[in-house]
């Protein structure tokens, strides 16, 4: 088993917590943290799966995933602050 295996396994495992995290989440807050978590998550998964299948198309989908999962972060804390800055 290659390290890239070792941690697809240790990212994918790390999405169990934080999938039940945002499902049951006792805030708003925990919830939009546990989203967080698996948004970046993915990215390193994609990472991951690029690195070992050698696609050269994997970088800009990582790029688009992270972009999409920063401006999710920042709109949901906007939501929560009830549209203050």
């Amino acid at each position: 088993m290659t390290v890239v295996n070792i941690a697809i396994i240790v990212i994918g495992l790390t999405c169990v917590p934080a999938a039940y995290r945002m499902v049951i989440g006792p805030s708003n807050a925990d919830r939009v943290i546990a989203a967080d978590l698996l948004i970046f998550a993915t990215v390193g998964l994609l990472a991951l799966f690029g690195i070992r299948g050698g696609s050269d198309y994997t970088f800009d989908i990582v790029l688009v995933t992270s972009l999409v999962g920063f401006l999710g972060a920042l709109s949901l804390a906007r939501a929560l602050l009830g549209g203050r800055r």
